[in-house]
This record gives C-alpha cells, structure tokens and sequence, in this order.
C-alpha cells in the first residue's frame, strides 16, 4: 500500500482546488498515511479561515520523497504550474471536459459539480469519517464550483453531499457568508468599475470585461480580488456568455470563459 502522498491542484487556486485538496489530505491523513498539499499560489484571503488552510505549502516545485501525486481537477500536468510531479506515479482526478488522462491513475466524470464531489466518493470508499474539518472544505469546493449552488451539472448526488456535509454540524450559512461575503472594499469598488466599462455584443448576448495592473491599482484591488467576477454579467436576462481578460506581466491577455444555457 502506498503510504505517503503529494496532492496539487491548479495553479491561481480556487475555492475547489483548495477545499478538495484538503479534504482529501484530512481524509488520507485519518488513514494514516503522510500527506503533504503544494500549491504554486497561496489561497485567496477569503479563504484564510478555513480549518486547514494552515497546511498549504507554497512552491514552485516539489522534490520530497513520496509514493504518488494526486493532481486534482488539472486537465493535463502543466495546470498546476509545479515542476516535479513527474517524478512521482500520478493520480489524475478531474471533472472539466479535455483532460488529456496524463495518469497512470484517471478519474474523470464530468457530471460531477465539483471536483469536492468526487473527493467525497473518494472519501467513502476509503472509509474515512466526515469530520467538520473535512466537510468545510468539500462545501468550500461545491459552494464556489457552483456559485452557491445555482449552475453547473448539479446533480441529486451533489445535495446529498451538501445533506451529509451539514449533518457533521458544519454551519453552513457562516462558511457561506465567509466565502461570499467577506470580500475587501477593492474588490467591491472592482466590480462597480468593471460591469461599468463592460461591453456588450451580439445583441447583448455576449459581455467582455477587462482587467489590467492600472484597474486594480485604482480600485485599491488585486488579482485576488478577481475570483469570479466573469459570473456577474450572466445575471442579466440578455447575456448569454461572457469573456474576461486579464492582462498578465509579461503583455500577455489569460481570457476566463462562462456560459449558461445551450452555448
């Protein structure tokens, strides 16, 4: 049996990255087995109060001994921007449409709402009890994968998590106003700036917003401030899909896609 486990996400983390990182090194760690969480880039503030956020180690690369990797919700192995990992046999778990099944392990189900989803089903076949640790970070991953629950493939099994993660006595309304309402004063005046400067295309059907160093610097934000920002036009009627741009360092433009409906 493998007893000692490397788990990473994506590079920017977001809440699933994070939540379903940690569940799953809780869980792992409740087996026994020694487990250490590397992330290119900390977590976002919002997140700092979580139970085991403490745990996240910092870098660039990864070099510890350690019997296998499990990346999570990365579709190939340069997502999480961690040089190393193919050192290491690699698990692959992940639920976005392309994964290019770089494992010598892969689990992919794109019905899963969230990544946390499937950790959960991990968690279970495992044996592992749902600790209130535990079940913080799978709601960490569902809530924010699924904007509280309002899109993506939610399925009945995604509220039957949600069912057992408030029976281990998680409050759940308070983890809901940390994750969404606990934002800086930047970010509220970057969301004012940015839908005002928005456009609109094809009948009103598709909205661009952009984001540079100068905007942020305005706003008194940073990129952290960004986390899902691209949602806020699908809440008009009209809008159908929406492109954020975010001009990188190097002149580059990294573009964050949305969409509800049939698009």
């Amino acid at each position: 049996a493998r007893e000692s486990f490397v788990i990473t996400s994506h590079a920017r983390p977001d809440g699933d990255a994070i939540g379903s990182s940690l569940a799953l090194a809780l869980g792992l760690e409740q087996l026994g087995k020694r487990v250490t969480v590397v992330l290119r880039d900390p977590a976002p503030r919002t997140f700092q109060g979580f139970p085991a956020i403490d745990r996240l180690t910092v870098a660039e690369r990864v070099d510890i001994p350690a019997d296998a990797a499990i990346v999570l919700e990365c579709s190939d192995i340069t997502r999480p921007g961690v040089t190393g990992l193919d050192r290491y046999t690699v698990i692959n778990i992940d639920h976005h449409l392309g994964n290019a099944m770089y494992g010598a392990v892969n689990w992919f189900d794109v019905g899963a709402a969230a990544c946390a989803e499937l950790v959960a089903e991990l968690l279970d076949v495992l044996g592992v009890t749902w600790t209130p640790a535990i079940a913080s970070h799978l709601y960490l991953g569902i809530s924010t994968d699924t904007g509280g629950l309002r899109y993506g493939p939610i399925s009945a099994r995604t509220y039957d998590t949600c069912r057992r993660i408030v029976e281990t006595g998680v409050d759940t309304p308070r983890l809901s106003r940390q994750i969404f309402e606990s934002y800086s004063i930047g970010r509220v005046r970057l969301t004012g700036a940015l839908l005002n400067a928005m456009t609109l295309h094809h009948d009103q059907q598709v909205a661009v917003l952009a984001i540079d160093d100068d905007l942020l610097q305005r706003c008194g934000a940073t990129i952290d401030d960004t986390e899902g920002l691209v949602n806020l036009p699908l809440g008009a009627s009209e809008v159908l899909a929406v492109a954020l741009l975010k001009k990188q360092g190097d002149g580059s433009w990294r573009v964050s896609l949305r969409s509800k409906g049939d698009v």
